[in-house]
């Protein structure tokens, strides 16, 4: 009989259900949106740590989005969400947001800062403007101030491999390409992989690809390079407001829900958190995210589920069938042989 827990992983603590019996706390991200800034500073580190080759920049249509999902050369994804609402519609602007959990400045402050120190008009840098003789106009809503331009909003969230407890690219991987690390964060190795694909279908964030080159199928690791040597992951350290934010995933829930208790303190009802439940169709992310709008409006799947969660019932029901069939077919034999 095939035990649950040995199929699917213990109780969030999937290295143990991989054979390490001495290994280090789960590990994780906890990407806090309401403090991301798109400056794609993860999404550059990511590329230059892991060697991963560019995307084409191509800006899609979709604004400053020039990757528009994850996949084999975009291992981080920062996605660029505009709404058609007033940008402090969640509270009274975007200064009034609480300080991050690790004590970082808000994002409108981080951006205010960077803004002063770039004031245009001055000598320097070539930055003295030069009449060219061409008639003058403005942009629309130039006349009344960028600060006064807030029919609309932006959502910003950094896209990761979610490093699920129960993953549905491990299970389904043919070749053993993909393992588990001590870390409990979910690994593919490219000298291994033979490219089948099975991954691609496996996993319920649309998350790994196969790179066009060379077939084979790639993803985040968690820079597992640096965390056993114990450095923090390229991305996170890279990120200038700590909205990405790298530690042992239980602390990580922890600071979670005291950041969500405090945006609704806040008055930011939206704010709700996404990949931090055990009890979820992937048994909980090792990668999950504070969001200020549905999933959906993010590009994220509302109730993922990994495809082999129900394989101990298919592998019963098929038990079952086949046993049926084969009383059957006995039954029918044993009719004839007695006429």
């Amino acid at each position: 009989m095939i035990d649950e827990h040995s199929l699917y992983g213990r109780l969030d603590d999937p290295a143990a259900d991989a054979g390490y019996d001495e290994h280090p706390p789960r590990v994780g991200f906890f990407t806090d949106t309401s403090v991301c800034i798109g400056c794609k500073a993860c999404e550059v580190a990511c590329k230059e740590w892991n060697l991963v080759p560019d995307d084409g920049f191509n800006l899609l249509g979709m604004s400053f989005d020039n990757t528009g999902s994850l996949g084999a050369d975009t291992w981080r994804h920062v996605a660029f969400v505009e709404q058609t609402r007033p940008l402090g519609g969640q509270n009274p602007g975007l200064a009034g947001l609480p300080l991050g959990p690790s004590g970082t400045r808000s994002s409108a402050e981080v951006v205010g800062s960077a803004l002063a120190l770039a004031e245009r008009g001055g000598g320097e840098l070539g930055t003295t403007p030069v009449d060219l003789g061409l008639p003058s106009f403005e942009p629309p809503g130039a006349a009344t101030g960028a600060e006064a331009r807030t029919d609309f909003r932006w959502l910003m969230s950094s896209d990761v491999c979610k490093h699920c407890t129960h993953a549905g690219c491990l299970d389904v991987c043919p070749t053993g390409a993909l393992f588990r690390t001590e870390f409990g964060t979910v690994v593919v190795q490219e000298d291994i992989c033979n490219g089948c694909g099975y991954c691609v279908s496996g996993c319920p964030y649309g998350v790994i690809d196969r790179r066009e080159d060379d077939g084979r199928a790639w993803k985040c690791t968690l820079c597992y390079d640096r965390l056993r040597d114990g450095l923090e992951p390229a991305c996170a350290k890279a990120c200038p407001t700590d909205s990405i934010q790298f530690g042992p995933l239980d602390e990580l829930r922890e600071r979670a829900a005291r950041r969500v208790e405090e945006l609704h303190g806040a008055g930011v009802a939206e704010a709700r958190l996404y990949g931090h439940d055990p009890d979820d169709g992937v048994g909980g992310d090792g990668a999950f995210f504070l969001l200020l709008d549905e999933p959906e409006v993010y590009g994220l799947p509302p109730d993922p589920v990994v495809p082999t969660r129900d394989l101990k019932s298919m592998w019963k029901f098929a038990g079952m069938a086949a046993s049926a069939f084969v009383a059957a077919a006995v039954s029918s034999f044993l009719g004839r042989s007695k006429r």
